[in-house]
């Protein structure tokens, strides 16, 4: 990074569960150590105070909403719901050199990307006893869908220590080494038996992006999905298996959407399952 005091980072929050924040926080010792290198300016889950603003004028408390900037690396949580939301992320995109989505709303959508797939208005009408002052878009999109996006880290939460490369890297000025494989290579290099293979329990680690640890195979359960999808996953194949264990065509659309609801590589989910998925359980 550039300048001559040591590089800003800036930590943002859109619609999600905060969780993906306090991953960084979760951080401890590593924590301190990157405290020494970068100077942490805008991070509203720490603190309500913007690093070099002042009470006067007024500073603080735009700061708290908007950040003054311009930071040199901004973390962002969580998907756009509001048309608040799209107006505020154009403006921290402006005031940030380079930005990085972290965890599955960020990414794509989250969990609140259901809503998608629905009647938005249905959903307001059944939770809020005056649906019409709550202001909102009829979908969840991921931060890419509005502004360019630097790098894209996948998990729900993420993986504090793929966190800690990520910033690393940026600091660095190089690349992320974040492996791009599937959860099924982490169960190698752990050494844990396929729990499909042996057990014919459905598991969506062949089409999930690494970065777990594959913990839920590591306990001989399946894989969720929580870090979405790999690169070019092979739908086909996975809906296939995913029949051949016991689930409906209903059902695999439902585990493909549980944490990852709007990501454009499970898309094709739908038409697959209803070619290849029985219409009830087996």
């Amino acid at each position: 990074m550039d300048g001559a005091g040591p590089p800003t980072l800036a930590v943002w929050k859109f619609a999600s569960c905060d969780g993906c924040q306090l991953t960084l926080l979760d951080c401890e010792d590593e924590l301190l150590a990157l405290a020494d290198r970068v100077r942490i300016s805008h991070f509203l889950e720490m603190s309500s105070a913007e690093a070099g603003s002042t009470e006067s004028g007024g500073v603080q408390g735009r700061a708290a909403l908007e950040g003054v900037g311009p930071y040199d690396l901004s973390l962002v949580e969580g998907s756009v719901t509001t048309a608040e939301d799209a107006r505020r992320i154009r403006h921290i995109r402006g005031i940030s050199r380079r930005l990085v989505t972290i965890g599955a709303c960020a990414t794509a959508g989250g969990v609140q990307a259901l809503r998608n797939f629905a009647d938005v208005a249905e959903f307001r009408a059944a939770v809020y006893a005056r649906p019409e002052f709550i202001a909102t878009l009829d979908t969840s999109t991921p931060i890419s869908a509005h502004v360019p996006v630097d790098f894209e880290l996948r998990g729900c939460p993420i993986d504090r220590h793929q966190l800690l490369e990520v910033i690393t890297a940026f600091l660095a000025g190089r690349t992320p080494g974040i492996p791009s494989h599937s959860v099924c290579f982490e169960c190698k290099i752990r050494g844990t038996t396929c729990v499909t293979v042996a057990h014919g329990t459905p598991c969506l680690g062949p089409v999930t992006h690494a970065g777990c640890g594959a913990l839920c195979p590591a306990h001989r359960r399946g894989c969720y999905g929580c870090f979405g999808p790999v690169a070019d996953p092979n739908l086909e194949a996975m809906v296939r298996q995913l029949a051949r264990d016991g689930m409906s065509a209903r059902d695999v659309v439902r585990i493909f959407r549980t944490f990852n609801a709007a990501a454009p590589e499970y898309g094709p989910v739908p038409d697959v399952a209803a070619r290849l998925a029985p219409d009830e359980p087996r």
